[in-house]
């Protein structure tokens, strides 16, 4: 893809907001760490949601970016873009860059407000983007496949939100679920309509460290997915990964020994709980895992991937994790 010189906005406290590169997979290790809350059941304000409008976040794979703020979006005008979206892609299909190749097929694009994920009311509804598949040979009462899903959201992302202008929406995280060719065609259309940037939301190992911590010392009924990490060794001609597996009540039972006040979590508790899990893995194995690189944390609130790829699993604690995710990207972007 081509870039372009576009014009820039100036925000209070982040710097210039241009288009920058184009959408793609631009990626940085985030050093920061998470805030020192932990991670708790969807607020009060939520609690009358329908859990069915936030459903489809469940058990997929998901991609994760930061996303600059949106220059001029409306949220009134959601049908107005889904047309003008479509037309984007079908411009883009004219010029070869269709994903789906030998069959002509027809994209429904249909764009919609998500006011149930949000963490306050000062939040931004989510806007939610979906790329439907339909071929003409087929049946007119057959469904449409679904093909591609873009999520935009801020939950409790009151420390960007705050410091812009009205002209500006603040949706700092983005999820897609899909083909990256659409990925790329459809933030390539709100780049040039809303002088955004995106950039892949990459989570490093520290930040791994903490969402094992804070998952651990989730409140669940029945324990029953094992704590995994998985370990990337480095300097070596073959890749190699090491998987660790804790049961998860003698994961949260030794959280419990190092956490001093519920509902808040420290660096030091954090280190603590890793160190420990790395000095019983070396008395059973001899291997050193401070040494190599955390790429992975899985647990049955959710599972994380150091380049970016977050799964759902649990739907009562689907706000707090959007929230850590949120975090991470207005960080990103500041």
């Amino acid at each position: 893809m081509e870039s372009a010189e576009w014009g820039s906005r100036v925000l209070p406290s982040l710097g210039r907001l241009s288009r920058g590169p184009p959408f793609g997979r631009m990626q940085g290790q985030l050093g920061l760490s998470l805030s020192s809350h932990g991670l708790s059941p969807a607020p009060r304000s939520l609690a009358n949601a329908d859990p069915r409008r936030t459903a489809f976040l469940l058990h997929k794979q998901w991609t994760l970016y930061s996303v600059t703020p949106l220059y001029r979006f409306s949220s009134a005008r959601l049908r107005a873009y889904a047309r003008m979206l479509s037309a984007f892609i079908a411009a883009e299909k004219q010029k070869g860059l269709a994903v789906e190749v030998g069959v002509e097929l027809d994209i429904k694009v249909a764009v919609s407000s998500l006011p149930d994920l949000r963490g306050t009311d000062q939040d931004q509804a989510a806007i939610l983007v979906q790329l439907s598949l339909r071929s003409p040979i087929s049946k007119k009462n057959s469904e449409d496949k679904l093909v591609w899903s873009g999520c935009f959201c801020s939950v409790f992302g009151d420390d960007l939100s705050e410091k812009i202008p009205p002209d500006f929406t603040c949706l700092p995280l983005f999820l897609t679920n899909g083909a990256e060719s659409y990925t790329s065609i459809v933030g390539s259309w709100f780049q040039k309509n809303f002088d955004c940037s995106f950039r892949r939301l990459a989570i490093s190992p520290l930040n791994l460290g903490w969402m094992a911590a804070m998952w651990t010392g989730c409140k669940m009924d029945i324990l029953t997915s094992a704590i995994e990490l998985v370990f990337s060794v480095p300097r070596l001609p073959q890749p190699l990964d090491i998987s660790y597996a804790i049961h998860p009540e003698d994961a949260k039972a030794l959280w419990d020994t190092i956490q001093k006040t519920p509902g808040e979590i420290t660096q030091e508790e954090v280190d603590v709980f890793m160190d420990c899990l790395y000095a019983h893995f070396h008395r059973h194995f001899k291997i050193h895992l401070s040494a190599t690189k955390l790429v992975k944390v899985s647990t049955a609130i959710a599972s994380a991937h150091c380049d970016g790829i977050i799964k759902f699993l649990q739907s009562q604690y689907l706000t707090g994790v959007l929230m850590l995710l949120t975090e991470l990207a207005i960080c990103h972007i500041q």
